[in-house]
């Protein structure tokens, strides 16, 4: 079945039920709401509205509409409607809307510039694109320049529509509610994902509806989702970790709450009010928590937390000293932690399972539906305890990067797909990241995999974020260098820090120490290519790799 069937079922079966819970903490906290028809009208970004909500039913009507709405201006199967929103109430609807139709939806990256917007646009063949307020002057900037995009709509306020859009809060309020008469199945194609661009332009990655479903299936049985949990969600919705995740909340048919901020103090508030069961943090997030009631900014006391079960973290790898230190504040809690890439659909094709805390700092096994192995240049396994690249073979593994047939050849091996991420398998079979493959550093004719000079360092006390790079070296090749965020209120030398590296075996301490702050993308993975830029310019061996 279509992952749309499972929002029709649970218009069908939950109709009354709270399936979407917007809260915006930039909002006032006695404007409490909840959607209506009226509602519509206004922008959750300009109204004022602190918290609103959103019935199964509403949601899948307001989906119906969008869809109506896209075939009116004659969208059909195969064309792509692109989406650039923050998180908001409206977001998952006008996702469902896209897909009702036939058409392919693009979720978009909101930290893009005017430049990466363009250039997504025309590479997707986006032919109609919804946006709101905070995106305006990026849209003038390439509006004109875009070769496919005939439509726009605004998601905001009517007075603030720009000339060449249509309103979607005020138009969608005078079309149908009724399913549109289109018949999706598995083998649909169902949305192009764009990569994190992290060697250049993005690429789009193509996927089917089977992949989407199967995303739901694996979501609930990794968590054990039921219909009495509340799933938190921060991350931003474009990405597939995020999206992904919530569909565990779609397939039980739970409600979910959108936090539109991610301070300590926010996150514990709305699992306190809206209680939440289950919470999807990143790496600095959790950090950030585990600061804030260090320093006494935030008291656990003062929130209701009994219900919260399960905390896990994916996107990332995972300092062990992390969960470490927050078992110690929430021993009663769960800990999970999930692998994917938005090749292979989000998170969960490598997966921990919350059975196997003693494996903190392994990423897992395989997870539901999926089979991995870990092989060298030659695509042949390597023996246990030995580094290679990790394959995944499973439902979500992509299509194809659309229109980049040489770039799909590049990490596809039959039905396996090349992650990019080197890994090894310990005699239980479970597997560690040790780094990405592009980011390991050749020092000496040694190999150095930052993630694990990261994870020692992250150790010392006053260090809030670390990350290694290589930059180029005359005398080694390259040369590690460690570029750290100091926790708030502390104060750190070059001397205690080359101190603390002596743990470290000698050809693994850092060459520089740098302190400065650890930029990290909205899915919390560390910008290194910034680094490298700003820090030391072009590494050798990216310079060999050119050559």
């Amino acid at each position: 079945m279509p992952i749309t069937e499972f929002l029709e079922r649970n218009a069908k079966v939950y109709p009354n039920d709270v399936a979407l819970v917007e809260i915006n903490p930039a909002n006032e906290p006695d404007k409490d709401t909840k959607w209506s028809e009226f509602s519509l009208i206004e922008s959750s970004h300009q109204s004022g509205k602190y918290r609103r909500e959103m019935t199964w039913s509403e949601f899948d009507q307001k989906a119906n509409k969008f869809a109506n709405l896209l075939m009116t201006r004659e969208i059909k199967r195969g064309d792509k409607v692109a989406i650039l929103l923050m998180n908001c109430l409206e977001w998952l609807p006008i996702y469902f809307g896209i897909l009702k139709t036939g058409a392919i939806a693009v979720p978009m990256n909101f930290r893009y510039s005017s430049d990466e917007i363009h250039y997504c646009l025309d590479l997707a063949d986006v032919n109609m694109l919804v946006f709101g307020p905070e995106f305006i002057d990026r849209i003038n900037e390439c509006r004109d320049d875009l070769r496919f995009v005939k439509d726009f709509f605004f998601v905001g306020e009517e007075k603030e529509t720009p000339k060449y859009a249509l309103n979607y809060n005020y138009i969608t309020q005078f079309c149908s509610k009724t399913c549109p008469p289109v018949l999706i199945q598995d083998d649909d194609l169902a949305a192009i994902y764009f990569s994190s661009g992290t060697t250049g332009f993005p690429k789009a990655i193509l996927h089917k509806h089977r992949g989407l479903v199967a995303s739901c299936e694996q979501e609930a049985a990794h968590h054990g989702q039921t219909k009495d949990d509340v799933f938190l969600c921060i991350p931003p919705l474009y990405h597939t970790g995020a999206k992904m995740h919530w569909f565990g909340s779609l397939i039980t048919g739970s409600k979910a709450v959108l936090l539109r901020g991610v301070t300590p103090e926010w996150v514990l508030r709305c699992v306190s009010k809206e209680q939440c069961t289950i919470v999807w943090l990143l790496v600095p997030w959790a950090q950030d928590i585990l600061d804030a009631i260090d320093r006494g900014d935030v008291n656990i006391e003062d929130y209701k937390l009994d219900q919260w079960r399960l905390m896990h973290i994916g996107a990332q790898p995972v300092p062990p000293s992390l969960i470490a230190r927050w078992n110690k504040v929430f021993p009663n809690h769960q800990y999970d932690t999930n692998y994917g890439l938005s090749e292979s659909l989000g998170p969960g094709c490598v997966h921990l399972g919350v059975e196997n805390i003693n494996k903190v700092g392994a990423i897992g096994k395989a997870g539901y539906g999926w089979e991995v192995k870990i092989v060298d240049d030659k695509f042949e396994e390597v023996p246990v305890g030995e580094v290679g690249e990790l394959a995944v073979k499973g439902p979500g593994v992509m299509i194809k990067y659309y229109k980049n047939p040489d770039a799909t050849d590049e990490i596809m091996r039959g039905e396996w797909l090349l992650t990019g991420d080197m890994a090894k398998k310990d005699e239980d079979g479970f597997i560690y990241l040790v780094d990405r493959k592009k980011d390991v550093i050749i020092s000496g004719g040694e190999n150095l995999y930052p993630v694990q000079i990261e994870d020692f360092l992250r150790a010392y006390d006053k260090i809030k974020d670390v990350a290694v790079i290589g930059l180029a070296d005359a005398r080694l090749g390259e040369k590690a260098v460690a570029i750290i965020e100091i926790k708030p209120g502390m104060t750190a030398t070059e001397y205690e820090i080359n101190e603390f590296c002596l743990g470290l075996p000698r050809y693994k301490r850092p060459k520089q120490i740098i302190f400065a702050d650890v930029p990290r993308n909205p899915t919390g993975k560390i910008e290194k290519p910034k680094l490298r830029s700003i820090y030391g310019g072009t590494r050798l061996v990216e310079a060999q790799n050119k050559a």
